[in-house]
């Protein structure tokens, strides 16, 4: 009697519902539940469009050519936690047209290269440079088109792209923080050279292109504006086999290949609402990535262990295709190394010592320890915590091991000092908040130690400032 009663108040309630839900209003949540799971899978390559945008229309670049920064970017640089101490180059790469592309890198003589090579869907092919397969004696990159079966010829490391478009981060390492040494970083990264393989027998120049005095802003928008991002990675690229069921997904939407995307108005409303809960949920998965890398303090590699697992392997595990992660990391980096901790290693944080989040009206002390295991340098860098870049309109974002002046403590450390005001005598080791906005805090390690992963050093905890 009672099972027959609770199926009866069951089918009620489901009739209930229906009475209450029009096919229209159901079709509206379809479209923004789609749109929200949309937006967490093609988080990585919209981010990389949005670079190649900005190139385009900033520096009126274009594919097969390298878009760079002259000097040490400053806040103009508005991509998703840059490194302001190294010269930044980015080669933008289409195969679709000229067939496969080579990337030259140049020897470890005069400087050195670290970065990675990366398909459309920013997945890592190889990490370059002496932390790369050429181990610094240089060495010719060649990306493949998708099921390119022609001989290639000897003498280039292969890497056979599933997409058409491709693109390097690459940074030219600094001697020192000098201006002289910094001129050389550039002329150093000039000597990379991108050219079609169809052309090798005698290679163009390479077109660099500067971004050095815009305002390069590839930040991700939560609104309509990433859909259609979206769609044109959808109308250049093929299907992978991996995404093929995300072909209706999108349809519903309003994204279909060979088909323009023109959403109306209440689509486009539903739309920007998708954007943004999907950027709450992003939020939420955020606050909870920060799982400490060490016993004593908040530091943490932003980036889920399934995640670093699957994208350096191609996303091989049948039984694993980690999209929630993989869209996480891609809401605040543009960068996925093929070996991580062999070039560079990072740690991040978003809150202090005391567990509160850091206030850009408030100063903050980060004491870096003597002899940090790293073979080039380490670097701290401020960013905005809503939009994941650099602070705007700030003087600098940084300080780095490299920094003339940087003034050390009697031990070796080094105190670091970020709020909206300098601490009296302590300049040249102040990075610039901003009051009623908050920040956080990017560590960088580049060329990382093995003492550094035994754990025998250790980082601690960012403080507040007690006003005197």
């Amino acid at each position: 009697m009672r099972a027959t009663l609770i199926a009866f108040m069951l089918l009620g309630s489901i009739a209930a519902a229906k009475a209450q839900t029009s096919p229209n209003d159901a079709d509206s949540r379809l479209v923004e539940s789609r749109a929200v799971e949309a937006m967490i899978w093609g988080m990585p390559a919209v981010n990389l469009d949005l670079m190649y945008q900005a190139m385009v229309r900033e520096t009126k670049g274009s594919y097969n050519q390298i878009v760079y920064w002259s000097r040490l970017p400053d806040w103009k640089n508005q991509t998703l936690t840059p490194n302001p101490d190294s010269i930044y180059l980015m080669p933008f790469i289409n195969t679709k047209a000229v067939g496969p592309v080579v990337i030259e890198i140049p020897p470890a003589d005069e400087g050195s290269i670290n970065g990675t090579i990366m398909d459309g869907w920013q997945m890592p092919l190889e990490d370059v440079g002496p932390a790369g397969v050429d181990k610094g004696a240089g060495g010719k990159y060649l990306i493949l088109p998708p099921d390119y079966k022609d001989k290639v010829p000897e003498g280039y490391i292969i890497l056979p792209s599933v997409t058409y478009r491709a693109y390097a981060l690459l940074r030219s390492i600094l001697k020192s923080g000098s201006n002289a040494d910094v001129a050389k970083a550039a002329a150093y990264g000039r000597r990379i050279k991108v050219y079609p393989l169809s052309q090798a027998a005698s290679p163009p120049p390479t077109t660099f292109v500067d971004a050095i005095d815009v305002v390069y802003d590839a930040t991700i928008p939560y609104d309509v504006r990433f859909y259609q991002s979206l769609d044109r990675v959808v109308q250049a690229e093929p299907w992978l086999t991996r995404d093929k069921a995300m072909i209706d997904q999108l349809r519903s939407i309003g994204i279909e290949k060979g088909k323009p995307f023109n959403p109306d108005h209440s689509t486009q409303a539903i739309l920007n609402g998708a954007a943004r809960e999907a950027h709450a949920w992003f939020e939420n998965r955020y606050e909870g990535l920060f799982h400490p890398f060490f016993q004593s303090s908040r530091w943490a590699l932003p980036a889920l262990p399934d995640y670093i697992k699957a994208a350096p392997s191609g996303y091989t595990d049948p039984d694993s295709y980690p999209l929630d992660s993989r869209g996480l990391v891609f809401t605040f980096a543009f960068f996925s190394p093929k070996h991580l901790g062999e070039g560079q290693f990072y740690l991040m944080t978003i809150k202090d010592k005391d567990g509160d989040h850091f206030d850009g009206g408030k100063t903050y002390r980060l004491t870096v320890p003597a002899n940090a295991p790293v073979k080039l340098y380490w670097s701290a860098t401020v960013y905005d915590r809503v939009t994941h870049a650099l602070i705007r309109d700030q003087s600098r974002a940084s300080r780095s091991s490299q920094n003339v002046g940087l003034q050390k403590n009697t031990d070796g450390s080094v105190d670091i000092y970020f709020g909206p005001k300098a601490p009296a005598g302590k300049e040249t080791n102040w990075v610039p908040t901003v009051a009623g906005s908050g920040f956080e805090v990017l560590f960088r390690l580049y060329g990382p130690e093995q003492s550094f992963f035994e754990k025998k050093w250790v980082l601690p905890d960012i403080e507040k400032v007690v006003a005197q």
